[in-house]
């Protein structure tokens, strides 16, 4: 089972830009498509943005489309999550996610960020 920890989360104004980082213990990323899902407050968890093992496939949410983009790493066994022109909407608690399928999430999360946009 993979251990994911999540960092980069923060307090910003609408406009700015955040990075989000995403470490992965006791096993290799490589090979397993990695995603972010978010939990606004009193919503459910939904997803965010995706990335496939190659790292050439990418899948978004369609508020973020345009504004967010995911990467990886697996050298470092790092996935990141770009976070460009936040809006308040944007905030929510950020997870990492290992083998989503699609847009459902797979079974090991980390522990989540913190991300909060103020107007």
């Amino acid at each position: 089972q993979v251990q994911l920890v999540e960092s980069g989360g923060g307090l910003v104004q609408a406009g700015g830009s955040l990075r989000l980082s995403c470490i992965a213990s006791g096993r290799t990323i490589s090979g397993s498509t990695m995603g972010w899902f978010r939990q606004p407050p009193g919503k459910e968890r939904e997803f965010v943005a995706a990335i496939t093992s190659s790292g050439h496939g990418q899948l978004y949410e369609d508020s973020v489309k345009g504004r967010f983009t995911i990467a990886r790493d697996d050298a470092k066994n790092a996935v990141y999550l770009q976070m460009n022109n936040l809006k308040v909407d944007d905030t929510a608690v950020y997870y990492c996610n290992a083998n989503p399928r699609g847009k459902v999430a797979g079974g090991s999360w980390g522990q989540g960020t913190q991300v909060t946009v103020s107007s």
